[in-house]
C-alpha cells in the first residue's frame, strides 16, 4: 500500500465462542468447510464453492483471499475519489477504514461490493474478478458471496425476524439460484439466529426488538449464505456504546468462529480498534496502516490529519 505505517502491538488472544449448533441438512456451512447440499453432489453450475450458491464465473478457491482491490482508482467527472489503492483482505480477518468526509470510504466501498465500477485496476472477490461479470452475475454475485451491514439495517418492518434473514436465500431461490431442494431457507435462517444468539425471537417483528437485537439480526442476515466478505458501513453509528460493543464483539467473534473476511467503515476509535487492522484514506488514497490498533493509537494516527 501506498504511504503505509505500522504500529505492531502483541495479536490479541482468540475470543472464547461458545460452540454453534450443527448445520440444518442443505443449509450452508457458516464456516466455509463443507458443501451446502448433504449429499456432496456436484453443483450443475461446475462450482464446488462450499457454502455458496455459485455464480457462473470463476469459483472462489481456499487459496483465494475474500476481497482484493488492485489498483483501484473512481473518477467522477475528473475528480478522483479513490486513487490508486491496494488492499489485500484474507478469509478470517477483520479489517477497519477510517477517513474523514469525503476522503472516499464509501466509494471504495461500493467498489468493493461491485455496487460501483473502478474506472481503473481490478476487484476480485473469492478469486472472481468483477468486473469480468456481467450485472445480472455481479447481482449473483452480491447475493451470494457478499454479506451487508448497514446503519440503517434495511430490515423489512412487515416480516419477521427469520424472514428477514432467510430474505438473501428466499431471493435466491425464486431466482432458480436454490442449489438442492433439500436446502431450507428458513432452516438456514434458524441456524444463523442461533449463531448470534437470537433464536428465541425468531417470530418476533423487527419493531418489537432493541436497536442492539436489530443489529444482531443484520447480522445474521449477512452471515445466512456464508459470504466470502461482510461488508459494514457504520454498524455502530446508531447505537449506544454498551451496545455498540456487544455488536462489535459479535462482528470479531464471527470471524474467529466461522472465516469471512470483515471490511468495516467506521468513524468510531474504539471500533476500529476492534480490527485486526485500521487503514486509513485521506484524498482517495491509503494513508496509514495500523495493526492490531488501541483506541489511543487510533486517536493519535486521526490527530495527524
Amino acid at each position: 500500500m501506498l504511504g503505509r505505517r505500522r504500529a505492531h502491538r502483541p495479536a490479541r488472544p482468540t475470543p472464547a465462542v461458545p460452540a454453534a449448533a450443527v448445520a440444518p441438512a442443505g443449509c450452508a456451512d457458516p464456516t466455509g468447510s463443507g458443501p451446502a447440499d448433504p449429499t456432496g453432489a456436484a453443483d450443475p453450475t461446475g462450482s464446488s464453492d462450499a457454502g455458496a450458491f455459485a455464480v457462473p464465473a470463476a469459483p472462489a478457491a481456499p487459496g483465494h483471499p475474500a476481497l482484493e482491490l488492485h489498483g483501484v482508482s473512481r473518477s467522477y467527472g475528473g475528480r478522483r475519489a479513490l486513487d490508486s489503492v491496494d488492499l489485500l483482505l484474507p478469509r478470517g480477518r477483520f479489517l477497519a477504514v477510517m477517513g474523514r468526509s469525503g476522503s472516499g470510504k464509501s466509494t471504495m466501498l461500493n467498489c468493493a461490493a461491485g455496487l460501483d465500477r473502478p474506472t481503473e485496476g481490478t476487484v476480485t472477490i473469492g478469486g472472481t474478478n468483477v468486473a469480468a461479470l456481467g450485472e445480472r452475475d455481479r447481482t449473483r454475485l452480491r447475493r451470494d458471496r457478499v454479506g451487508f451491514v448497514f446503519q440503517e439495517l434495511n430490515l423489512l418492518p412487515a416480516l419477521s425476524v427469520r424472514e428477514n434473514v432467510a430474505l438473501p436465500l428466499l431471493l435466491a431461490e425464486e431466482h432458480g439460484r436454490n442449489r438442492t431442494r433439500e436446502r431450507d431457507p428458513l432452516r438456514c435462517a434458524d441456524r444463523a439466529l442461533a449463531l448470534v444468539g437470537l433464536e428465541e425471537r425468531a417470530e418476533a417483528r423487527p419493531a418489537q426488538l432493541s436497536g442492539g437485537q436489530r443489529q444482531r439480526v443484520a447480522v445474521a442476515r449477512a452471515l445466512v449464505t456464508a459470504p466470502a466478505v461482510v461488508l459494514a458501513d457504520e454498524p455502530t453509528g446508531a447505537l449506544d456504546p454498551v451496545t455498540a460493543h456487544e455488536v462489535l464483539d459479535l462482528l470479531r467473534r464471527t470471524v474467529t468462529a466461522h472465516g469471512p473476511a470483515v471490511l468495516m467503515v467506521t468513524h468510531d476509535p474504539a471500533a476500529a480498534a476492534a480490527a485486526d487492522r485500521t487503514v486509513f484514506l485521506a484524498a482517495g488514497r491509503i494513508t496509514a496502516t495500523l495493526e492490531h490498533p488501541s483506541p489511543a493509537e487510533v486517536l493519535r494516527e486521526l490527530a495527524r490529519w
